[in-house]
């Protein structure tokens, strides 16, 4: 085995068999970062201000300085030629599984729609077991969607239409989908301005898409009165449309770092799985929003 101060690079190159890692602080410094910016988050929405956001600004900043940390020291074993076909089985399956987790991530924001409002709500109406619950307790509360439930918290609210930004919202997400995918067919073809290009289509089009996201929320906030504390339905809303937002963000993080490495000629038709997995990322990230675009907004 390969001296793990020094990468495992040794065994990096032996035929057959398997690259050790060597020791990283990114780990470390990832989760006291997402620990500070969950603290912060947490003072935020309770009133602590203004400490709470000056903790959140300070957790974004540690997971930021990891993120790219993290991506620098990757792209230099990479370049370096410390990775071998193993080692790009083994990330693109880590990459899957990533994937999958966020699947699971958004499947649980989901499952809490569905049972709100095709179980709970009907039953706190009066539906099935919870006709006593309804006649005794709230016997004026009508099981309609949407609702801020039988307290009406947060007080009346309007809802944010699915044929104004959110409509045009998929479309550049899917326009967006298309683009990387170009993108991607002229890296296959060694065709670098090709991929350049859709690389910064693709940046243009997820920016585009966040000030929309941006404009909707000041607009639900201070006309709609539709906040977090609009009962289950501003919760359900804002976790879904929120956490999408953050993971757009992400991605076009993602995609910037990808387009400096394109325009330095880190990439081949042969190697490119960095490319590849953003690709992945944002093609989820499209897929993720079609469904959040049926079950939030429209229907």
């Amino acid at each position: 085995m390969g001296n793990p101060m020094n990468g495992g690079h040794d065994v990096a190159h032996a035929q057959g068999t398997y690259y050790v890692p060597h020791g990283s602080r990114w780990p470390i410094i990832g989760s006291v970062g997402l620990g500070v910016l969950v603290v912060g988050i947490g003072m935020s929405f309770n009133g602590h201000i203004p400490l709470g956001p000056w903790i959140m600004a300070a957790g974004t900043a540690i997971m930021l300085y990891m993120v790219f940390g993290w991506f620098r020291t990757v792209i230099g074993e990479s370049r370096a030629g410390l990775y071998n076909a193993q080692v790009d089985r083994s990330f693109r399956q880590g990459m899957g599984w990533f994937i999958v987790s966020e699947v699971m991530f958004f499947g649980a924001f989901f499952g809490a729609l569905f049972y709100a409002r095709v179980l709970a709500v009907p039953w706190l109406g009066g539906e099935g077991v919870g006709l006593s619950t309804n006649i005794f307790l709230w016997p004026e509360f009508e099981a309609a969607w949407p609702t801020a439930g039988p307290e009406a918290l947060g007080g009346a609210f309007d809802t944010i239409g699915a044929w104004g930004i959110p409509a045009v919202n998929t479309a550049i997400l899917l326009a967006s989908g298309a683009t990387i995918t170009w993108a991607h067919w002229g890296l296959k073809r060694d065709n670098q301005r090709q991929l350049i290009w859709g690389l910064v289509a693709t940046i243009v089009l997820g920016v585009l898409f966040l000030a929309f996201q941006v404009y909707e929320f000041g607009h639900a906030y201070r006309d709609l009165n539709l906040t977090l504390a609009s009962g289950i339905y501003g919760s359900t809303f804002y976790l879904l449309t929120g956490f999408h937002g953050l993971h757009v963000t992400l991605g076009v993080i993602m995609l910037a770092v990808i387009l400096l490495r394109s325009l330095r000629g880190h990439f081949s038709s042969q190697e490119h799985f960095g490319f590849e997995a953003v690709a992945w990322y944002w093609h989820f990230v499209d897929v993720v929003w079609l469904v959040l675009f049926v079950f939030v907004y429209w229907l």
